[in-house]
């Protein structure tokens, strides 16, 4: 999916109504979609999410993602396989957060959840689950800090 065309139909857009005005309101009307235009890219993909979000709640044994080639979204429905859930088997993935992180980190999870066969979602999902488990504690342990000098 190309979003390039949306953007610059969102562009023209607002350059059209500013036509309404002056050449000054036109000159600002132009600057801001230029300032606008990563920021419109951006909204469009969280609806595209929101989107695929929707459509995996209407699917029983298969869920959409949206992935990024380049800088071009891709919906791609991944049929589940069986994968472990992080939580009881009647737990549903319904809450959602939105992660912003570098491309290198995210280079690197994606490389990482490939490596044992899951999904994005999946790995990151069993990795914070581990991470949440309660540690166990260390009281009634006697235990020793300091320095020793032979």
């Amino acid at each position: 999916m190309q979003v390039d065309g949306y953007i610059q139909a969102l562009k023209d857009d607002l350059n059209g109504v500013a036509q309404l005005g002056d050449e000054n309101v036109a000159r600002a009307a132009q600057l801001l979609s230029m300032a606008l235009e990563s920021s419109f890219g951006r909204r469009l993909l969280e609806a595209l999410n929101e989107a695929a979000l929707e459509l995996t709640t209407q699917l029983e044994d298969a869920r959409v993602e949206v992935r990024l080639s380049g800088n071009e979204p891709q919906l791609v429905v991944v049929e589940e396989q069986g994968e472990p859930t992080a939580g009881p088997a009647d737990e549903a993935f319904t809450a959602r957060i939105t992660l912003r992180l570098p491309e290198s980190l995210k280079a690197r999870l994606e490389e990482a959840a490939a490596r044992e066969g899951m999904s994005v979602n999946t790995w990151l999902v069993q990795a914070l689950t581990r991470q949440a488990e309660p540690r166990r504690s260390t009281s009634g342990r006697r235990r020793m800090t300091g320095f020793a000098q032979s």
